[in-house]
């Protein structure tokens, strides 16, 4: 996974150096789309997990159904986002349709490899989940580096973002090549498979509140701000991915055991103290290094961002830790989760648009997210209680 977010981050840094700030905000815009748009992914990968690590005794229903629905629903998300190709167009601003069409196309690839993720995570088949993740990093930043050297234009950093995110599901369909069940027949499967599917939509809808409140504010500014405006803030922005993408192997590590009886509260506790840590370091070396890190996000043409670097770090550090809560929700089921999250992305379109600079803008992102972390962590202290007295009872 470190591997993986190096080489995401990677294509980043390309990209913001060969475009410059204006095309690069485009494809920023764009990159966090496509994270809202593959939010089925995340869903799929969570309930396959979670019930994988929960429910061992019907793994074959669960797989069964979360790879078929994974092929079904990549299709249709491909072809409503293509539907939606001229809004997108419209909305970023772009320099023609195409890179909007390639944007939807990319929705098919990265939604399949969320199933195949979700079953690899559930068995905790860390080998080959991991060559599944390595193939999302590395040929992202080649392919894609590959095509911005050719042309440097938005329409070519997202055909190489569609070329690499095949790779991953050729690897998942080798890896679980052998990976077929017989019919579901009896009246218990049948109970099992529909259970996976309302978890699944119930997933993906907390899932896509989260990815809505660490994506779009990139979006935000390229509406509020102008051209050169919108991407000096998408360039600080990556080194709050760096920061959300350094640790996220925690919470893949961590997810079964926050899904199973009895490790649940150990689980979340040590994911909070260990983000907490890191997110603190992390912002501390940007203040520190901030002239290290203008090199890693595009060099001179972002300078006049360099100063606020370390609170595009403390963005990425509160993300880091609302993910860990989101998905702590997720695995004990909960409704609350998914609503105190959308509550936070309504704040942040609502205030964003009033945001007239970088700054304004980060430090209004900066709050909601503090406030809906604090309202995560006193949920999560709610449902131990409500656990520990039922457990008295």
């Amino acid at each position: 996974m470190a591997v993986m977010n190096i080489g995401t981050y990677a294509f980043q840094m390309v990209a913001a150096r060969l475009l410059g700030p204006s095309q690069y905000g485009a494809v920023a815009g764009m990159m966090a789309l496509l994270m809202v748009l593959s939010v089925v992914q995340l869903g799929l990968q969570a309930t396959a997990a979670r019930r994988i690590a929960a429910a061992p005794e019907d793994v074959a229903a669960i797989e069964q159904t979360i790879l078929t629905t994974t092929w079904r629903a990549a299709i249709v998300l491909g072809a409503l986002a293509l539907a939606a190709a001229p809004a997108v167009w419209w909305l970023l601003r772009l320099d023609g349709l195409l890179p909007a069409v390639l944007l939807a196309l990319c929705v098919v690839p990265v939604t399949v490899m969320g199933g195949q993720a979700g079953v690899l995570q559930g068995e905790r088949r860390w080998l080959p989940l991991s060559l599944l993740y390595l193939s999302v990093g590395v040929p992202r930043v080649v392919l894609g580096g590959a095509c911005l050297l050719v042309s440097a234009t938005e329409a070519s950093a997202m055909l190489g973002v569609l070329a690499a995110s095949w790779l991953p599901v050729l690897i998942g369909s080798w890896v679980l090549r052998n990976r077929v069940h017989g019919a579901i027949v009896t009246e218990h499967d049948r109970e099992v498979r529909r259970d996976v599917r309302r978890e699944t939509y119930s997933s993906s809808a907390a899932l896509l509140a989260f990815v809505a409140l660490s994506n779009l504010d990139v979006v935000v500014a390229r509406n509020v701000l102008d051209d050169h405006q919108a991407g000096l803030y998408a360039g600080g922005l990556i080194v709050t991915k760096a920061v959300l993408f350094l640790p996220q192997f925690a919470v893949v590590i961590l997810f079964p055991s926050m899904s199973t009886a009895g490790e649940s509260r150990a689980a979340v506790l040590r994911g909070l103290a260990f983000l907490t840590a890191l997110a603190a370091a992390c912002v501390a070396g940007a203040y520190l290094l901030s002239g290290l890190a203008l090199v890693f996000i595009g060099g001179n043409d972002y300078e006049d961002v360099q100063d606020r670097l370390w609170l595009f770090a403390c963005l990425g550090g509160l993300l880091s830790i609302l993910q860990l809560l989101v998905y702590a929700g997720l695995a004990k089921r909960g409704r609350w989760t998914k609503y105190l999250v959308s509550a936070g992305v309504l704040a942040l379109v609502v205030a964003g648009a009033l945001a007239g600079s970088v700054t304004s803008l980060a430090l209004t992102v900066a709050v909601v997210d503090l406030v809906v972390v604090a309202l995560l962590v006193a949920l999560q202290v709610f449902r131990g209680r409500r656990g520990m007295e039922t457990l008295v009872g």
